[in-house]
């Protein structure tokens, strides 16, 4: 709607310059001050859209000051009139609706007639006028039909977007519930069948070794502490499939996912050197999913496009390398803020850090960790 203002204003600003030239030398003061309070009208209009009854009234005092504006001197019709009562008349089919739109275009008409029946005409051109405002007034009620179709067929398809999206929410909180609960049985599965097993299997290693010969005893305390680990490995597995949310290089691409169906943002996800492959701790996995969820995240809230290009690489081998990449003009007094902050210390946490790279054309943020050779 702003956009639009100034487009009137700065057509109404062209117009007016052209007609100013073409009005007599001597303004009294009557024209000049229905001028001043013509343009004051023009600058209040578009602040009183939600009171279309005061916009009609308006747009008819403008109507009827162009009269004493432009009422011809020595039958001498000023032509940019003309143009200013047809930027009168689609400014009010633009804003009101078909009645008061009506109403704006008879008093217009009027104002029209008697100053075009008060000028030198030729019968040709008084019937040429006549047409131009006939076709006028037909081509703008029809764009006005059209409009207001386009506009009821908009507000349909966001009503309709906003569904969908409600609906894919839906979609994804549901599937989410059902990978927790299967996560959750799995959990409970092994809690109750492996984990209780491995217990039982801890006390009859105790209790065979309180009774076994000296020289087996080392042998079964191997065998007892190898059980042991797996208990605790078996318990963190638990532990993991009881976390709700999936962080890591997975949840990265759960995250992509989620944000392309349910904020129609897209996003170029590239794997470079083996980045799926790299020896990466839980820690650090996690960190990266975080890094790149409130980057994405920033995109979608704080950014003028929906578009963004993830990259995960390894060069080298030695370290591990992500940027979250937006092509747009970052604001020209940029500050990190407690997002970019606590992404930073995560970062710093797991032996990383953060990198901010922006210029007029994107806008980069950049995460690299120190791999640590875990073969041996």
């Amino acid at each position: 709607m702003k956009k639009t203002y100034f487009i009137w204003l700065a057509i109404q600003c062209v117009v007016w310059t052209f007609a100013f030239f073409q009005l007599p030398p001597e303004l009294n003061e009557r024209r000049l001050t229905s001028m001043s309070i013509f343009f004051i009208i023009l600058f209040l209009l578009p602040l009183l859209t939600e009171k279309p009854l005061i916009q009609t009234i308006l747009f008819c005092i403008q109507a009827l000051i162009t009269i004493i504006i432009f009422y011809p001197i020595d039958n001498v019709l000023n032509p940019y009139v003309i143009l200013i009562q047809s930027l009168i008349i689609a400014e009010a089919v633009f804003y009101l609706s078909r009645l008061k739109s009506l109403i704006v275009i008879g008093v217009q008409l009027g104002a029209a007639a008697a100053i075009v029946l008060a000028s030198t005409l030729t019968a040709s051109q008084l019937a040429w006028c006549g047409l131009y405002y006939l076709l006028l007034v037909i081509a703008l009620l029809h764009y006005q039909v059209i409009y207001k179709q386009e506009k009821a067929q908009r507000i349909n398809n966001d009503t309709l977007l906003d569904e969908y999206r409600r609906m894919k929410r839906q979609l994804i909180t549901e599937e989410e519930q059902a990978r927790q609960d299967e996560r959750m049985l799995i959990g409970h599965e092994i809690h109750d069948s492996v984990g209780h097993k491995l217990t039982a299997l801890l006390l009859q290693f105790e209790a065979f070794r309180l009774t076994a010969d000296e020289k087996d005893k080392v042998m079964i305390g191997n065998l007892k502490e190898l059980a042991e680990q797996s208990l605790d490995e078996t318990r963190q597995a638990v532990k993991s499939f009881k976390q709700r949310e999936v962080g890591g290089l997975q949840g990265v691409i759960r995250l992509i996912r989620k944000l392309e169906m349910e904020s129609f943002m897209k996003v170029n996800f590239s794997v470079k050197h083996g980045a799926f492959a790299a020896p990466l701790t839980g820690e650090q996995s996690f960190a990266i999913y975080r890094a790149v969820q409130e980057a994405l995240t920033n995109i979608m809230k704080h950014s003028t496009t929906r578009e963004a290009q993830v990259i995960f690489e390894t060069p080298g081998g030695s370290i591990f390398r992500f940027e979250v990449i937006n092509l747009t003009t970052p604001a020209p007094f940029f500050q990190e803020g407690y997002g970019l902050k606590a992404m930073r210390e995560r970062l710093e946490k797991v032996g990383g850090l953060l990198e901010i790279d922006y210029d007029k054309q994107q806008f980069v943020v950049r995460g690299i960790i120190r791999l640590t050779d875990r073969s041996g």
